[in-house]
């Protein structure tokens, strides 16, 4: 009997052990080499640091679980989210230094729940040259080429008729209102010829579709809002699906973006094929819309708050329309590019206040060197734009919205090493052209021909990312007669 027993207690005290050393492991990995890791800490087994990654702080602070690990381990430390053992940098030399190394040293790698619900065959996630030839095709629609010849026309066009419809309709949700406005005008002109019916349907699948489930990954809610994405995302699909297939027989041109997409395909050695044509017009729809709306609510929740900065937006815009012969037209490309150099301060400012792009990650193919320490292979690597914005060695009064800091700078580029508010490198955000576009002919119609009060200020924190718990409700009426 005591035989048995002393069997018993080898075996407790060697699982004691096994887990001991898979404990200590786990909070002490290694580089698997001879450089040294980021210093850091991996947390608990298995959930890491991930619940006090998304623990809420509000929009216009570094979140606590950036500042918490910047003072004790500086810019570049190591930790572990969603399962995966991460490297970050708040470092604004090395985030453009990672950046620059896209395709090289490093890729684009998201957690795996973007990937779930995105679809794991999702252009998005594609890398290299597969990259390269989907971002020149996108081009076509949403390049400044693409916006000039077609997109900056029904943008005015769409625009106009929604705020004059929601002028007679009392106070409204501007978010919610920016959102309706974007897939308006993209939709057609992605997928031109669809029935009003069908096309009210796909418009009500890509507004569904959204980032918002991201907030928090641990709560029931979230997983009832990644139940209602997914749908949406399966009859967008269907929708698209079937338009493409009715397409593929005709020999009628639309001139829309599927018919581009259509003559790639037909080109030898092409990378589109059926199933990525519908993965790109569905993440068109969906990213375009989603942060570019809340990048418009922001701008105008900064702007009312600022009277100064509003007077002189109204200086500029009615500067432009009084040169005009036609004083309806809309916002003209010459216009955008030219006549507006504050319009364009308030809108870098205001995307560096919003910070939408909170965290963006990539995965090292390689072992890279960085700042004297090793980031391994296979290790995620996740930058923070974000703190680079809200800096104060950088920035003087980094949180004070002052669109002036950028008098006198180059603001034609969508980018610097300290301004990165559409990421960098290979990488960086195509849609950079249409959202700073889409920004100025709102304005442009905002300002020169509404008077606005706000009914309800917005509250907004970070979950990582920017999220409404408050939306900003406005009120707009049509301005007197000078």
């Amino acid at each position: 009997m005591s035989f048995m027993w002393n069997v018993v207690y080898v075996i407790i005290a060697l699982v004691v052990v096994k887990i001991s050393q898979w404990l200590w492991q786990w909070s002490n990995p290694n580089s698997k080499g001879s450089g040294k890791l980021p210093p850091g800490s991996m947390g608990f087994p298995i959930v890491g640091e991930t619940f006090e990654f998304f623990r809420s702080s509000g929009l216009l602070e570094i979140p606590p679980f950036f500042q918490k690990r910047m003072l004790r381990y500086g810019p570049l430390f190591r930790t572990n989210i969603l399962g995966s053992r991460t490297v970050i940098s708040t470092d604004a030399d090395v985030i453009y230094e990672i950046f620059r190394q896209e395709n090289q040293s490093f890729i684009q790698s998201y957690p795996d729940i973007f990937v779930k619900v995105l679809g794991k065959d999702n252009v998005f996630f594609k890398t290299g040259d597969i990259h390269r030839h989907i971002k020149h095709a996108t081009m076509h629609l949403i390049g400044s080429e693409g916006l000039k010849r077609k997109l900056i026309g029904f943008m005015n066009r769409t625009t106009r008729e929604h705020l004059r419809w929601k002028a007679t309709q009392g106070a409204f949700n501007l978010r919610h209102a920016a959102s309706n406005l974007i897939v308006s005008y993209i939709t057609p002109q992605m997928i031109s010829n669809l029935k009003p019916e069908t096309q009210e349907k796909l418009i009500d699948h890509f507004k569904t579709f959204n980032i918002e489930w991201f907030q928090s990954p641990f709560a029931l809610s979230t997983w009832k809002t990644v139940y209602k994405v997914l749908t949406a995302r399966k009859e967008a699909v269907k929708i698209i699906n079937e338009a493409l297939e009715k397409r593929k027989d005709s020999i009628e041109k639309q001139g829309d973006f599927l018919d581009t997409l259509l003559e790639e395909m037909k080109k030898e050695g092409s990378i589109f094929y059926k199933e990525s044509i519908v993965s790109l017009l569905l993440n068109i729809g969906f990213v375009s819309r989603d942060s570019t709306s809340y990048a418009t609510a922001l701008t105008v929740n900064f702007i009312s708050k600022n009277p100064r900065v509003l007077t002189e937006l109204k200086r500029e815009h009615e500067a432009i329309v009084q040169k005009r012969d036609d004083k309806e037209p809309g916002l003209s490309w010459e216009e955008y590019k030219n006549c507006m150099p504050f319009t364009r301060m308030v809108i870098y400012e205001s995307l560096r206040l919003a910070n939408l792009g909170t965290i963006i990650f990539r995965k090292a193919v390689k072992d890279v060197e960085v700042k004297g320490y090793t980031i391994p292979a296979g290790w995620i690597v996740a930058v923070a734009p974000s703190v680079v914005h809200y800096n104060s060695e950088i920035y003087e009064n980094p949180l004070e919205f002052n669109p002036w800091r950028w008098e006198g700078k180059d603001l034609q580029s969508p980018g610097s090493k300290t301004l990165m508010v559409f990421g960098g490198g290979a990488r960086q955000c195509i849609g950079s052209d249409l959202a700073r576009l889409h920004l100025a002919v709102f304005i442009h119609h905002f300002v020169t021909t509404y008077d606005f009060s706000v009914v309800q200020e917005c509250e907004i924190c970070r979950v990582p990312f920017p999220f409404f718990t408050k939306d900003l409700v406005i009120n707009i009426s049509l301005k007197s007669p000078s």
